[in-house]
Parts: structure tokens; sequence; C-alpha cells
């Protein structure tokens, strides 16, 4: 009876002591140092840094780190510099060098720049060396072996390839289109049911003997919705010159003014008809947005328009001024890329262009091939981009992330 207690009794003192020797063991454990420690200069950057790999080490732990030593010459002196984790910075860390493949993890990587550690030292061309030791709290194990590089600065970018393919790609079905749309002038774009309702609108105007307004949004002529507005009125101006209307365009910044006063000049000039050009017709109403809105309503309720263009980028004015014109009874159209705005334009106007309708307006109006050509150019892309994102989206479900690292920017 006392041999099997005997058994049991050692059995317990084994297993209550296993997990104090198995960290002695941990703690007693040779520091294995890795293999393969190289540095080279780091590719794709501007001559700054140098990258460190080694393999990892069978005895690489969470309480082990690596330390990275640094001199300007064989002879030192030695700087720590770097001190990191064992179980951190791998090669799977810098996809923009070293691709996305599985095995990267087994080498770590690091890139260090040398002149931030060595200030005085301004020579670009220097040489710098590097050697690798493991420790463990104060225990350090060296690594005998040197290695060196030299930081050189690099002409291209080549992590950034993939950009400028997609970019010369797309520019080269921009031109493809212009020329197509040179050849074939009536190329097909989507009906747009605000644009054609812009004679519509001046025929009315021109039959009831009343004016036409073009209203700009409240941006500069920095902004892409002010361009695009300029270019539309441009085509405007140029009907109202062969139905004999008048025109009234209200602006709140001066070069905008002075651009839409240009604009609807050279219009007229284009039309056979300088002389009907009324420069008064174009004017700054207002510099500040509500005064400005004030001023506008006044004339419409004063002119009382019979056709209304509220095109641009808007804000809180939009229902007043759209609120007024319907009040007078006049065909409204608007234009803008303002998406806070356009609940008020589609409630008050009777047409209504949406975000990138506007962009496309100028193309529409004036059918010219390199407006028709860059319009269908940027269809086709985005028509790209929505395939590419369905296809990627399915793949990237299954593990498979080509595409997803095909349009990635470094």
């Amino acid at each position: 009876m006392r041999l099997p207690l005997l058994l049991l009794s050692t059995l317990l003192t084994v297993l209550s002591c296993n997990p104090c020797n198995h960290g002695a063991l941990a703690q007693g454990l040779e520091l294995i140092l890795p293999e393969g420690f190289k540095a080279f200069d780091t590719p794709n950057d501007s001559g700054e840094t140098i990258s460190l790999t080694w393999k990892v080490s069978p005895s690489e732990s969470t309480d082990i780190d690596y330390i990275i030593y640094l001199s300007p010459s064989t002879d030192g002196p030695w700087q720590e510099a770097v001190r990191f984790r064992s179980d951190t910075h791998y090669k799977s860390d810098a996809p923009e060098l070293f691709g996305f493949r599985k095995k990267l993890r087994n080498s770590h990587f690091l890139r260090i720049e040398p002149r931030r550690y060595f200030p005085g030292k301004e020579n670009k061309k220097a040489v710098y060396y590097f050697k690798l030791a493991m420790a463990r709290g104060e225990e350090v194990v060296p690594q005998g072996e040197v290695v060196s590089a030299r930081a050189k600065g690099n002409w291209f970018d080549l992590s950034k390839l993939n950009n400028l393919i997609i970019m010369v790609s797309f520019s080269g079905i921009v031109l493809f289109f212009i020329a197509h749309a040179r050849r074939f002038p009536h190329l097909f774009v989507r009906r747009i049911s605000g644009l054609d309702a812009v004679d519509e609108a001046l025929g009315r105007a021109t039959e009831m003997g009343r004016p036409a307004l073009f209203v700009h949004g409240l941006t500069g002529m920095g902004s892409i919705s002010t361009m695009a507005a300029v270019n539309i009125l441009g085509r405007i101006a140029r009907k109202v010159a062969e139905y004999d209307t008048i025109l009234k365009v209200v602006n709140n910044d001066p070069i905008v003014l002075s651009v839409s006063q240009e604009v609807v000049k050279e219009s007229y000039l284009e039309a056979g008809r300088p002389d009907a050009y009324n420069q008064d017709n174009v004017v700054l109403v207002a510099s500040e947005q509500f005064p400005y809105v004030v001023a506008v309503g006044g004339i419409m309720t004063r002119e009382r328009t019979a056709a209304n263009f509220f095109v641009g980028f808007f804000y809180a004015e939009s229902l007043i001024l759209a609120e007024t014109g319907a009040a007078t009874g006049a065909i409204q159209v608007a234009a803008t890329d303002s998406y806070t705005q356009l609940p008020f334009f589609i409630t008050t106007c009777d047409y209504t262009l949406m975000g990138e309708e506007l962009y496309a307006a100028s193309a529409y109006l004036s059918r010219e091939p390199m407006l028709l050509g860059s319009l269908r150019a940027q269809d086709l892309g985005k028509a790209i981009i929505i395939l590419v994102l369905f296809f990627g989206t399915i793949l990237a479900s299954f593990g498979i992330e080509f595409i997803t690292q095909v349009f990635r920017a470094f």
C-alpha cells in the first residue's frame, strides 16, 4: 500500500514543479544567432536609408530582443542604434520592397537611417557598418560578422510603377476616344433631360419677351463646378444671341465676373451678333452670401424672368433662390455637385442636373470632340473600376488578393 502512495506523491511533486522547470529551461536555452545577416541600400528612396535583413532564429521568443549596432568604420566606435523584440519586424511588413509572398515571415527586415545617429557625418557617400546581437535581459550575445552598405539615391520609385501604368493606360484611352470623336462627331451620349430643356426654356423667354437669368454659384474660378458653369454659360449665351433674347448673368466674385463677361461676349461674336452684346447684363450684384441672394431675388421679381439657370456650387441660399424663381412662374434648370443642396433644387426646379451631369453638360451641349472623347473615356474608366471592385471583392473573399495589390498605392 505504501508503494502506490509513494509513486503518487512523486508524480504530484513532478507535476507541481513542471512549470518551474520549464521556466528554468527557457531561461537556460542557448541563444542561436541567426544566419544570412545582410545590409544593402534601400531601393526606391532618396538615399537616406539602409536596409538590413536576416533569417529567423530558432531561439526567438517574446523575451528575447535583437540589437543593431552601427559604426561609421570597422574600428568603431559602435553605437546601439535599434533594439526590438525578436518576434517583430518581418519582410512581410514591407510589401513595397518584397511583395506579398507568405514566406516573408521567415526573414526579418529593418530600415535604418545612419546619418540620424551620426549627425556630424555629412558625407552622403559614406559607408556604414552593422553588427547584429541577441539579448535576453542583460545577457547579450553579439554576432561577430560585420556587414556594410552605402545609401544611394534612386531616380525612380518602382513601388509606384503600377500607378504610372494605370495613368498611361487611362491617358491612352482618353486620346483614343478624342480621335474617335473627331471621326464620328455624333458620338452617342446619354440624354440629359435638363440640358434638352435649355432650348425650351430659352424659347419660352423669347416668346414672352422676358429675359433669361443665369446664376453662378458662390465659389471662385478655382472650383471645378464654376469652370463647368462657365462652359455651360457660353453655350446658353450663344443660343440667346441666336434667339435675340436678353440674358442676365449675376456674379458674386470679381474674377468670375470678368470671365463671364468675356465668355458671353465671345458667344455673341460666334453667333455673328457682336453688336447685341450688352456688358451691363453681366453684373456683380454682391460679394456676400445673403446680400447676393436678396439682390438676385429682386432681379427675378422685378424683371419677371421667364427662365432661370442655377449652375455651380451652392450653399444655404439655394432654396431661397429657387423658391423665389418658382414664385415668378419661370422655368428653372439647376445643375450642381453640392449634394447637400440637391434636395432643394429637385423639389423647386423643373429640371436638375445632379453631380457629374454638371461636368458632362459642356460636352453634351457643345459636341466638341475633345470634350466628348474625354467624357466617354471617363465613363469607360468608371466601368473598369466598378468591374475591378466587383471581381476583386469576390477574389479577396477566397483569399486571392492579386487585384488588390495591383491597385495599391504605397
